[in-house]
């Protein structure tokens, strides 16, 4: 495998500008081969980080972000699945849990094809990875086809996405299935709590979390939660990590919109190497309709989660409201700590105290204020979203996240689903441009939500820089304009952390993060203002916009050194 050395950066920059500091973060977690997401937390390579990193690699090296790509798909299963963690064999194995010994996929993964030589999980990521694969070939051509880089990627990403489309359409509506939270990435959203709440958690005394010796315990998910999350984990590695037999199937809104994402920018692979991609504009085509069609609604104005076991009976409001009551002592324990961290989180950073107490009270009065009409409010239209969405098919899951809003990518969405997505977004729950700069993972209004625990409302960059390009996408370009304004302040503020407060900006998580300074990166080489269609004229372009994989993804082409 061709490694590079030290990215190559312009000499007449400042040696401290947020250019050469998101670079230096990037070259301190390169391993040689791959980039870690973080030292201490994330000392391994994750499967949808390594698609966001390699998109910001390539304005430093585009050979390295080749590498960042390549490594990741020597660790492919021979039944197309990209595993979301690849395992470094020089990592201690009580350096992170789940460790290789627990998920044993050389042993347990035998039958779906996981490789002999390398330790990975057994479970996903969202597919970016075609979409990573074109920016990167386009950041520098003439390198990419004298390594013959995309016919080396191209069948990897092509089983990768039939393994997605033939084995995890679990649902039978032609959406693709999440059967972990892990695999859609926001670990722990609001929106996993029903359909977990069926989940008998492992016993705390069989497995240590790690996570804790690096990130505060009071942002991180719940010892209940990780139980659940180690269960399920084990069942689906107990059953030979065979898919469809699980408690756990949720058709999510972000990792389907990437999935159509990757499939347009699969078409433009196809292309390059010789052949139409017709089909594959088609079938996302096909999968933009059933994802509005499965996980939109109107009257709610997003998108939301469907729990396929979730149907009568089961799942829905119904569970979902017993499961909030059966963490009413666990939500007043964490009340309880959260007042008694309050003084230290206005100590670690973001603004001044007395402007920070000042916000966070008025914060507190108006949400105290309106909590009784608006859980009122909530409840009747939960109730009612669920009974009308509830089927043996699933029941979709009331609860607003960013993952609803992540669909405004598609460049094909009918523009009255776009229009109002761009008015959720900037609404009373999201607070877009109002409440808030950046874009919360998370109901602003919503019982679960708290600024600093995980995927439960901080922002973070990725979603961020995803809904930048939406924005971009729907000719939203004030809107546009004024997050990436911001994403690149508190990235610069925050130093690169994983997350932040999204009212204050006060980092959270690690610091240093791989995507956060990949993507600081890629917004710092794509100028603000939309750019002449390269590719007008295209018939696939639709609705005035083109195809994800080109148009606001393809701002800045140009790549730096070939490493």
């Amino acid at each position: 495998m061709p490694r590079s050395g030290p990215a190559v950066y312009d000499p007449a920059e400042p040696s401290r500008t947020l250019h050469a500091r998101a670079a230096q973060v990037l070259d301190d977690n390169w391993t040689g081969a791959s980039t870690v997401p973080s030292r201490g937390l994330y000392p391994h390579q994750w499967s949808w980080d390594s698609a966001f990193i390699a998109i910001g690699l390539r304005h430093l090296s585009p050979l390295r972000a080749q590498t960042e790509l390549e490594t990741l798909l020597d660790a492919q299963w021979a039944d197309g699945r990209i595993p979301h963690i690849v395992f470094n064999p020089s990592v201690p194995l009580d350096a992170y849990f789940p460790s290789p010994d627990f998920w044993r996929s050389s042993t347990a993964g035998r039958a779906a094809g996981a490789p002999r030589t390398v330790q990975t999980s057994g479970i996903v990521q969202p597919p970016v990875h075609a979409l990573a694969a074109w920016l990167v070939h386009r950041a520098d051509p003439v390198l990419s086809r004298a390594r013959g880089f995309l016919p080396r990627v191209y069948p990897r990403l092509a089983a990768w996405h039939r393994y997605l489309l033939h084995r995890r359409d679990l649902g039978g509506g032609g959406l693709v299935s999440v059967v972990h939270p892990w695999e859609q990435g926001m670990d722990n959203s609001p929106a996993w709590d029903a359909p977990l709440s069926r989940i008998t958690p492992a016993p705390a005394r069989s497995f240590r979390r790690a996570d804790l010796d690096h990130g505060a315990p009071e942002d991180r998910p719940t010892d209940l939660d990780y139980g659940r999350y180690v269960r399920l984990a084990t069942d689906y590695r107990d059953r030979g990590y065979a898919d469809g037999a699980g408690e756990f199937a949720v058709e999510d809104p972000a990792f389907n919109a990437l999935l159509i994402v990757s499939e347009h920018a699969l078409a433009r692979i196809a292309r390059e190497l010789g052949a139409t991609g017709t089909a594959r504009h088609a079938r996302a085509q096909r999968l933009t309709t059933a994802l509005v069609d499965r996980l939109w609604d109107p009257a709610e104005e997003m998108f939301f989660c469907r729990d396929l076991r979730g149907g009568t009976g089961a799942g829905g409001s119904g569970a979902l409201e017993s499961e909030r009551r059966s963490r009413g002592p666990r939500e007043a324990d964490r009340r309880a700590r959260s007042g008694a961290l309050e003084p230290e989180r206005r100590s670690r950073g973001g603004r001044p105290d007395a402007e920070r107490r000042d916000g966070s009270s008025a914060h507190s009065r108006e949400r105290r204020s309106r909590s009784g009409a608006r859980e009122t409010e909530q409840c009747s239209r939960s109730s009612a979203l669920a009974s009308e969405r509830r089927s043996p098919a699933g029941a979709l899951v009331p609860e607003r996240s960013v993952s609803g809003l992540i669909p405004l990518l598609l460049p094909t969405l009918p523009r009255d689903v776009a229009a109002a997505l761009v008015r959720t977004l900037s609404g009373p729950h999201f607070g877009l441009g109002g409440a808030t700069r950046l874009v919360p993972s998370y109901d602003l209004l919503g019982e679960a939500f708290d600024p600093h625990r995980y995927w439960r409302g901080p922002a973070w960059f990725n979603t961020g820089w995803l809904l930048e390009h939406g924005l971009r996408t729907h000719t939203e370009h004030a809107a546009a304009d004024a997050l990436r304004e911001a994403l690149l302040e508190t990235a610069d503020s925050s130093d690169f952390a994983e997350y932040v407060d999204p009212y204050t900006g006060e980092a959270c998580g690690a610091l240093g993060f791989g995507w956060t300074a990949a993507l600081t990166l890629d917004l710092l080489h794509n100028p603000p203002h939309p750019r002449v269609n390269p590719n007008k004229g295209d018939p696939h372009a639709g609705h005035g916009v083109t195809p994800m994989g080109t148009g606001t993804f393809d701002r800045s082409d140009k790549g730096g050194d070939r490493g």
